[in-house]
């Protein structure tokens, strides 16, 4: 009874100590940015932007000023205590065997394989039918720069599996090199292509394949623009320099996203472009008959549609056009036109996304941001739905069409990622790969609430945490958000936010109006004039977490990136009382010049540009976080994440915001910017990096909250 007595004393003192104890804020000295005189004019109104030169990533001055920023940013991080405890967390963690879903190219079956902490997966291969502890390493990225910074972005196979192209790209950029290897000597057998971009590698036979790309931009390579996108074919033998143009390239007609796929008959060659990053027009050619032109599909891009399947000349064809949550048709390939077109599998109140494997479709479908998925035959009759192991994600469900078993994966926040083979005959499914993981999901809980936006709106979020936490109000807790793009945020499991939430930490996604979980009108709520409801639905989300006390504003932090990175800094600089921490990162940030830099012209379909109309100028400008930032105003403590090679949203937004919050901060909050350097938009980044950035956001993001150590920590030490 003393014992306990004593202990429960013992608990009050350090809680006490901890509220009454203020710790003193490390030091922060902002390196003086400079102002120019550029000052544009919009529809008779002067704009001033005084850190224009920021956007020439090519100069010395540039240069010479992120290197200043990260002098400062990385002080400040080294100087957080717990910071190398959550690194190496991250890092145990992390060090578990992933293994992706196989599949088959020629005589051999090939997968995806990580040891643990590798920087990039290494494929693998063996002989099908053999054992698969038999496999040897087929290519390896790991050796292509020993820090990790070039990274394997595509694989592709002939027909016949002997000869493979894959796609490589350095430091992150989007830009691509595409290399040619013999798959049974491993062999690289043809000059690199360069100059490569947005592209996919689709293969016609074993003869070549078909790639898209952009005359190499004057200037910058980085941040010049890039609007006309093109379809080649490289003939296998033959120099880039002879590569055909198969599509695009007129001035008159330009399209500034294509592609091009092959049908795995190798019947049709089909085209999809794009002006902007939704709707496309639709084009098909018959391979079969060469002297034979496209055939128009749809010569509009008031819709998203494309070619999910054929037998024969009977395409099918997935399409929102007059159905908003999409629904598969088929047609004729000799008269492809939508007044010809018969429905498959209808329109219905939940979101569709089909695939195909075997001779069956696949139908996915979002129900409040989950999967169920049902099995249809090629005359549209259901076979069956698919038992899942849980509520939570499901996708993968693609085969060839003479396989009768393919791979799907399945996870959810608290679930991670395993690999089911499913037999597609008798339709049972079976565990292919688990995880062996040191984090135990019984531990935790996710769970779906709804909410209403500012107009009334249900909104859909879900909140994950551990199990049998305080409603107190003093939770750290990252609200993360999206909004954007027809981009739908499903439950997936994350090595990271199982660190966050092992602190204690709640991890809370909403569903918010401008991505695709409800479809095309949902979508469209959050676009150009209506993008601020997205706003209003992520507010919303945080006024919900702290009205019903999962976390209040000093211990809420709110994290987004690129569209997302847009989404905290309106965020933050619309309702600045609202959090603690803000984590915009590689975020699209001014939004007057967005249009002006690599593709982004191609985002008008969300944003509208400012040129677009006197009333559009003043509906970007009343949010664009650049040119809402205010004096003496108390910004939350913010830490800005970009890479210097991002040349998707240029690294120029964020340097902007950075300068604009830094120049006109009011309090004590730090305002940094990390610049992650041979670092792009995110894909291909180097497990060590994101390890290494992980341990700078969630240490930045506590210490700012007023943690001195771990809360796990805490915890740990109160009760022994």
């Amino acid at each position: 009874m003393k014992k306990s007595i004593i202990l429960s004393f013992l608990v009050l003192a350090i809680v006490a100590c901890k509220e009454e104890i203020k710790k003193e804020p490390i030091a922060v000295t902002y390196p003086e940015t400079k102002k120019v005189d550029t000052v544009t004019n919009y529809f008779g109104t002067e704009v001033k932007d005084p850190y224009r030169w920021l956007e020439d990533d090519m100069s010395e001055e540039t240069g010479e000023w992120v290197k200043t920023q990260n002098k400062v940013t990385f002080g400040y991080l080294d100087s957080i205590p717990f910071r190398e405890e959550l690194k190496q967390r991250l890092e145990t963690l992390w060090n578990y065997e992933k293994v992706g879903a196989p599949f088959k190219e020629g005589d051999y079956t090939y997968f995806r394989k990580n040891d643990g902490l590798q920087n990039q997966f290494v494929i693998y291969r063996y002989k099908t039918g053999e054992d698969p502890s038999s496999a040897e390493v087929f290519l390896d990225p790991n050796t292509f720069k020993e820090d990790g910074t070039i990274s394997l972005s595509g694989l592709s196979f002939s027909e016949d599996g002997k000869t493979a192209a894959y796609s490589i790209s350095e430091g992150g950029s989007d830009w691509r090199k595409v290399l040619v290897m013999n798959t049974e000597t491993k062999e690289i057998i043809e000059d690199t292509l360069n100059d490569i971009k947005f592209s996919g590698l689709s293969w016609r036979s074993n003869e070549g394949f078909y790639y898209s790309s952009y005359d190499k931009p004057k200037g910058s390579e980085l941040s010049a623009k890039t609007d006309q996108h093109k379809l080649y074919y490289h003939k296998l033998g033959t120099p880039q320099s002879e590569d055909k143009l198969v599509f695009g390239g007129t001035p008159a007609e330009k399209h500034r996203y294509v592609n091009g796929y092959v049908t795995e008959d190798n019947k049709y060659l089909v085209v999809s472009a794009s002006v902007s990053t939704s709707g496309n027009k639709l084009f098909i050619k018959d391979l079969e008959k060469p002297a034979s032109g496209f055939v128009t599909i749809l010569d509009h891009t008031d819709s998203d549609t494309y070619v999910l399947e054929n037998d024969g000349s009977k395409l099918y064809l997935a399409t929102n056009l007059n159905a908003p949550n999409q629904k598969i048709v088929t047609v004729d390939a000799s008269d492809p036109r939508p007044e010809n077109w018969v429905d498959f599998l209808p329109e219905t109140e939940n979101v569709l996304s089909p695939s195909s494997g075997g001779k069956y479709i696949f139908a996915e479908y979002m129900v409040d941001a989950v999967s169920k998925v049902f099995q249809y035959d090629m005359d549209g009759n259901l076979v069956r739905e698919i038992e899942l192991p849980g509520i939570g994600s499901a996708g993968g469900f693609g085969a060839k069409k003479d396989e009768t078993e393919l791979y799907y994966s399945f996870t959810n926040y608290v679930t991670p990622g395993s690999i089911y083979k499913f037999n597609m005959e008798t339709g049972e499914s079976e565990i292919y790969s688990k995880p062996e993981i040191d984090f135990n999901p019984d531990d935790y809980e996710s769970k779906q609430v709804f909410y209403s936006s500012k107009d009334g709106t249900r909104i859909p979020m879900i909140i994950t945490h551990k199990k049998g936490i305080k409603l107190n109000g003093k939770n750290p807790t990252i609200l993360y958000g999206y909004g954007g793009f027809n981009i739908s945020l499903t439950p997936g499991f994350s090595i990271t936010n199982a660190v966050w939430m092992e602190q204690g930490g709640i991890y809370a996604v909403p569903n918010l109006r401008g991505g695709g979980e409800y479809g095309k009108k949902w979508h469209v709520a959050g676009t150009k004039m209506q993008k601020q409801n997205v706003f209003d639905d992520f507010i919303a989300a945080a006024e919900y977490l702290i009205e019903n006390k999962y976390t209040s504003k000093d211990y809420l932090a709110i994290r987004g990136g690129s569209n997302g990175g847009l989404l905290v800094g309106a965020t933050m600089t619309q309702r600045p009382d609202l959090m603690k921490v803000a984590l915009p990162a590689v975020g699209v940030l001014d939004m007057l010049r967005y249009h002006t830099f690599t593709a982004g012209a191609g985002w008008a379909y969300d944003y509208g540009t400012a040129e677009d109309s006197k009333e559009m100028f003043e509906y970007l400008k009343g949010y664009s976080p650049v040119h809402n930032v205010k004096e003496g105003i108390e910004y939350p403590a913010t830490l800005i994440t970009t890479g210097d090679h991002d040349d998707r949203v240029v690294p120029a937004h964020s340097f902007k915001f950075a300068a604009e919050l830094q120049a006109k901060q009011s309090g004590t909050n730090p305002v940094l910017i990390r610049i992650e350097t041979d670092a792009g938009h995110g894909a291909g980044t180097p497990v060590s990096k994101t390890i290494e950035q992980y341990a700078d956001i969630f240490g930045f993001t506590l210490y700012n909250m007023g943690y001195e150590v771990l809360p796990e920590k805490v915890n740990t030490e109160v009760i022994e």
